[in-house]
């Protein structure tokens, strides 16, 4: 197996200039560079990552601990982190909290043991037992997707990044109300959590902006899931007075809603117009064709990495909150008609 020293010699250089050029630690002329690079390719040398973190106290990892990897969304979101760190030479540690505060903290424990550099988490209900490990241990960390409010996260500088939540459900409801309807239901998410609450804001804004009255028996609760989600449209199709439109607040809640629909054997748009919150892949082959808000989701992860690396050069710098735009994606559920390529 090469060495490093073995690279030096093929290259003419010294065993310092090897290191500048594969650590980026100090310019480097070019024709010298591309030298040094060559050789690395010739003699297929693979730096010791092990002996490297020992001398620069850094491993070049990054915990990842997010809940539901399997969501389409959260992958995406995977896919986001994953490429911001190989870019920037780090790899990734993976752990799924599954929501459970307990669980949370017992992962993100073990990814710190693991000499991680830094945390990206999306964070459970009840996050302030892992805030506590977190500064206690003052592991560089963003929360990705949910946020922490700074009760919950007193002297501890961590950063943020999610999408726009409040506005793009406003923008549904609103649209909802200009094709007619006047009692539309809400599927909100797990309670507790900041995407939940701020869903909820959005569509009492968008009620408001309609001229329509909140009425509390049309918001469920779906939990963030499928089968809590059925549950919660089923209660409201029973209601004296159902909603004729339904807005869902995430893409599992989304296909929860959708069966227990079709359970009762009505259809969408006919006898429940339907938008949702999460755009996913295969929204576009659905019957009818789900008009739904898109989240940057690759752009949160990507984001993240990018605020923690941040982190890493100035640990001192004062916490940062990112939020990106959303996309309103018009497609037919919502009762309008299909739309041509130029329309």
């Amino acid at each position: 197996m090469a060495t490093m020293a073995d690279v030096a010699r093929h290259a003419g250089v010294s065993v310092a200039t090897v290191s500048h050029v594969l650590n980026d630690t100090r310019p480097v002329l070019p024709h010298t560079r591309q030298a040094v690079l060559d050789a690395v390719e010739t003699l297929a040398y693979t730096p010791n990552t092990l002996a490297r973190s020992l001398v620069t106290a850094r491993t070049r990892s990054i915990g990842l601990a997010v809940s539901a990897i399997s969501n389409p969304y959260f992958t995406e979101i995977l896919q986001g982190v994953e490429a911001g760190a190989l870019e920037h030479g780090y790899s990734l540690l993976i752990a799924d909290p599954h929501d459970d505060p307990a669980h949370e903290r017992k992962v993100v424990q073990l990814l710190h043991e693991r000499r991680v550099d830094g945390m990206i988490v999306a964070p459970s209900t009840q996050p302030r037992e892992l805030i506590a490990y977190l500064g206690r241990h003052e592991v560089p960390t963003v929360f990705l997707d949910r946020l922490v409010d700074g009760d919950a996260a007193p002297g501890f500088a961590c950063d943020q990044v999610c999408a726009e939540n409040a506005e793009p459900v406003a923008r549904l409801v609103t649209h909802l109300a200009e094709r007619g309807h006047r009692r539309i239901g809400l599927v909100a998410g797990l309670p507790g959590l900041s995407t939940t609450s701020e869903r909820i804001a959005g569509y009492r804004h968008g009620l408001a902006h309609a001229g329509l009255a909140h009425d509390e028996r049309l918001v469920v609760t779906g939990n963030s899931e499928a089968a809590g989600a059925e549950r919660a449209t089923d209660a409201l199709l029973s209601l004296p007075a159902p909603p004729t439109a339904l807005v869902t607040a995430n893409n599992a809640m989304t296909i929860g809603a959708l069966r227990a629909v079709r359970a009762r054997g009505l259809s969408v748009p006919a006898d429940l117009a339907l938008c949702c919150f999460d755009d996913f892949s295969w929204a576009d082959l659905f019957s009818p064709r789900l008009t739904a808000i898109s989240q940057p989701s690759k752009e949160i992860g990507a984001q993240a990495v990018r605020l923690l690396l941040e982190r890493l050069d100035s640990p001192g710098r004062a916490a940062r909150t990112v939020r990106l735009p959303s996309t309103f994606v018009h497609r037919t559920s919502c009762g309008c008609p299909e739309k041509g390529p130029d329309s």
